[in-house]
């Protein structure tokens, strides 16, 4: 996905969150984890490849794969939550559970980080004050969490809202389910009764 290039976009300003719930809300059964999920891993191969050979950041040390696994877990929830909503929610409905699930997204990840610690930040004590700077300051020499967290709702909302949008115009507003519609409620002719007899 071209928002999760390097560079492209702000850190954390992704249609990754937004893709994840709509793949739950949208999505058929036999889709809904193997297309997001697919997508997910093929970019994060491609993405350690890179943070490892080009940055240097050994990527594949044990601490960091396993916070990688808990931001699967996340990603995971945000399908979960996707699947209390149905396709013909209400717009501003679907935005919201977009949003919800940023937000749930972003205490579960950073919370994992604060207790793996996996890059051994001094500034992640295991108290409350290690987990609320973890929530809110972060680490010298990268932008504070709290920006972090405007740019993953940003991204969770525009995005939930392009694709939920999308979907009601061009999916839901089909010229199929709408002749379906327009047609539930009109009257039986006289004709039909006396053809279900036959």
């Amino acid at each position: 996905m071209v928002t999760r290039i390097p560079g492209v976009m702000p850190p954390n300003f992704s249609a990754v969150y937004a893709l994840m719930f709509c793949a739950g809300v949208f999505f058929p059964t036999h889709l809904r984890w193997s297309i997001p999920f697919g997508v997910m891993i093929v970019t994060d191969l491609a993405l350690n490849l890179y943070y490892q050979f080009a940055k240097g950041i050994d990527v594949f040390s044990p601490g960091i794969v396993i916070y990688l696994a808990a931001n699967y877990f996340g990603y995971a929830g945000l399908v979960v939550l996707g699947r209390r909503f149905k396709p013909t929610s209400h717009f501003l409905g679907l935005l919201a559970g977009g949003l919800l699930g940023a937000v749930l997204f972003y205490l579960i990840t950073n919370s994992v980080s604060w207790l793996l610690n996996p890059f051994h930040n001094l500034e992640y004590t295991r108290d409350l004050k290690g987990w609320i700077i973890a929530l809110t300051r972060g680490v010298g020499g990268w932008p504070q969490t709290w920006e972090f967290f405007r740019n993953t709702l940003l991204g969770s909302g525009i995005f939930t809202a392009l694709f939920a949008g999308a979907w009601k115009l061009t999916v839901a507003e089909s010229p199929t389910e709408k002749g379906e519609e327009d047609h539930k409620g009109e009257p039986q002719s006289a004709a039909e009764p006396e053809e279900a007899k036959a």
